[in-house]
């Protein structure tokens, strides 16, 4: 029988980063060349192939205006201009694929410089757009950055459909700007499944990350940045039986976890459930909004059809929004609301997503509709349902409930997504309204998530669909191929943003991964794990990920055999229905295939990797030091 273990051990990626940083400016400050003699660098940390850095001296302190030329005319033309410096460090944004880019720098003392940059090709399935409708003169220079919901990249595209920004790594759930011009995003790096990463990233347009936020219950779905600059980020706590049910709050320079709050402390878990509700996952938090004017937060529980509001320092429940039935009474006499005005056209969101508090307290959201209904015999199929986007008027006085806009309930199952989405509030009556799961299937909406759907099939596809309405007036509408967990329209330089430079930074840790209570008494084995057993272990810097194919009901347990200790890792075997799946990164072809992150958290010198499968215990030959 053949034997084989594939280990791979590779330095975080700030770590790389780091390197690279401190390789270009070593030779940049050996150099000190002045524009003529500038230096460019084309993806300069190494996860955006369309980005570059120019770098260069100029003796007397001078602004310098960066124009990004378009390919077509000057109206195109990406321009940015950056504060008065005598060492210039100018970030290159939005570079056209495979293509050779025109590049201006313009010095306020009259001096410039036209450079070409070439770009490599991107990767062969990157999610192109299919189509487009909008104009230059409402989409101007601003890009729509797609975050991924599957094994697809975090894109965004111009007002034409060309990719012009692209990480590849596939960075997690939403992305959102910082006061401070970066973007904050959930990591790339797998730790718990469904789709759990170890955290947060602080990172530039450039693909620079300052901070990775690692987080002892990990990273899901959304984050808030406070005005203090601390992050409220959606996590779980792993020691109960329970997920996607509690917020953190972290610090922003050492990443630790200041407060909680539990869902559980006041909201019941056995009541009024959506359609893919089960006890595991009973709220499924997709959403949360800090309130700053009645300091209260906001969130979204796709698995109770609900967006609850509570206070922010006391936790205390103030309402719940959405349909009653199956509530307590006396729940519903308290916090829910009685719609008013047009009620022949109200409808309840349903396993909605992406809840927004506008500035005059009313409530947007994409309301997903899966199901439509409380109760199994009320159910819609998907190809008979519809999502849209909705914004709901609130009275929190008479607790009564005013349904003032919606966008895609008349576009039907064409507009259909069961999961994911968002919604976005530019000014009053100006909307954004993504579509970002519709998954088709022989030309209907499919009764499946996107996630689950084979691409390779017949008849199979998906979509996402972006839509920009303003005053009742569709002003862009963007079809893509793939499912893309949220949309976010941002331009590609912020207001006095300059790219510092510096180590990036692991900060707050990753838990102690559980161990199981009890190793079982096997016989030890010289032989490596069969070759069929596919075992893959990838190490990094704080932990290790195990993979392996293992037939359903076996036993099967990771064991790191030290000098001081051995510790035992259960693997779950047992058949695993996910009822939702925002994102499909992390799931693998073949579901007999298990990985389990195991944190050095916790861990001291060296250990010796072994697995036990049923009767036996077999080596990896692979060592780790922690």
């Amino acid at each position: 029988m053949s034997n084989k273990v594939t280990y791979t051990c590779e330095e975080h990626l700030i770590t790389q980063q780091n390197r690279a940083e401190a390789t270009f400016l070593k030779a940049f400050e050996e150099a000190r060349p002045g524009l003529d003699d500038a230096h460019v660098i084309v993806n300069p940390y190494l996860i955006n192939p369309l980005s570059a850095l120019i770098l260069f001296n100029t003796e007397a302190e001078t602004e310098v205006t960066l124009t990004v030329h378009g390919k077509r005319y000057a109206r195109e033309d990406i321009t940015h201009t950056f504060t008065k410096a005598t060492t210039h460090i100018i970030p290159v944004l939005g570079l056209y694929e495979n293509h050779d880019t025109r590049v201006t720098v313009a010095l306020s003392n009259g001096q410039s410089r036209i450079f070409t940059i070439t770009s490599e090709p991107l990767p062969e399935d990157v999610c192109r757009c299919l189509n487009i409708q909008t104009s230059m003169d409402y989409f101007g220079n601003d890009f729509m950055f797609l975050t991924p919901a599957g094994k697809n990249l975090p894109t965004a595209y111009d007002y034409r459909g060309n990719i012009r920004w692209l990480l590849t790594i596939n960075t997690m759930f939403d992305i959102k700007r910082l006061a401070n011009g970066n973007i904050m995003t959930g990591s790339h790096r797998f730790c718990r499944m469904p789709y759990n990463a170890t955290g947060l990233v602080e990172l530039s347009l450039l693909g620079k990350i300052y901070k990775e936020f690692r987080m002892p219950g990990n990273y899901h779905h959304d984050h808030f940045e406070m005005e203090d600059g601390n992050i409220l980020a959606l996590t779980q706590d792993f020691t109960t039986d329970t997920v996607e049910d509690m917020i953190a709050l972290l610090d922003r320079e050492t990443g630790e976890v200041l407060r909680t709050w539990d869902y559980k402390d006041f909201l019941p878990q056995d009541v009024a459930g959506s359609g893919s509700q089960d006890a595991h996952d009973w709220f499924h938090n997709n959403a949360l909004w800090y309130d700053k004017r009645n300091n209260t937060i906001t969130i979204s529980g796709r698995h109770q059809d609900a967006v609850v509001n509570f206070d922010y320092d006391t936790s205390k429940l103030n309402w719940i929004l959405g349909d009653p039935e199956g509530w307590p009474q006396e729940m519903v006499d308290k916090y829910f609301f009685t719609p008013v005005g047009d009620v022949e056209n109200f409808d309840w969101q349903y396993e909605q997503h992406a809840c927004v508090v506008c500035p005059d307290g009313d409530i947007m959201m994409f309301d997903n509709g899966q199901y439509r209904a409380k109760s199994k015999e009320k159910y819609i199929k998907n190809q008979d349902n519809f999502s849209r986007g909705v914004r709901y008027r609130i009275d929190t006085e008479k607790m009564e409930i005013e349904q003032v806009w919606q966008y895609g309930k008349e576009l039907g199952q064409e507009f259909f997504s069961p999961y994911i989405c968002n919604v976005e509030y530019y000014d009053e009556g100006h909307y954004m309204v993504h579509s970002g799961g519709i998954g088709r299937e022989n030309g209907y909406a499919s009764d499946s998530l996107g996630a689950f759907l084979d691409m390779k099939a017949p008849g199979v596809e998906l979509r996402s669909i972006t839509v920009e309405e303003k005053d009742g007036v569709v002003l862009y509408e963007m079809e893509v191929e793939g499912n893309f967990y949220r949309a976010e329209k941002l331009p590609p330089y912020h207001d006095g943003e300059n790219i510092a430079f510096g180590e990036g930074k692991l900060v707050g840790q990753l838990d102690v991964t559980p161990t199981f209570d009890t190793i079982p008494d096997v016989k030890e084995v010289d032989e490596l794990t069969p070759v069929e057993r596919q075992i893959v272990i990838e190490e990094d810097e704080d932990r290790f990920v195990f993979h392996g194919l293992f037939e359903r009901g076996s036993l099967a347990m990771v064991v790191l055999q030290g000098e001081e200790e051995t510790r035992g890792y259960f693997l779950n075997t047992a058949a695993t229905h996910h009822l939702a799946m925002c994102s499909g990164a992390f799931l693998e072809d073949d579901d007999r295939m298990l990985k389990i992150n195991i944190s050095k958290n916790g861990l001291a010198g060296k250990y010796d990797i072994k697995v036990i499968v049923d009767d036996a215990m077999y080596q990896t030959g692979v060592t780790i030091y922690c």
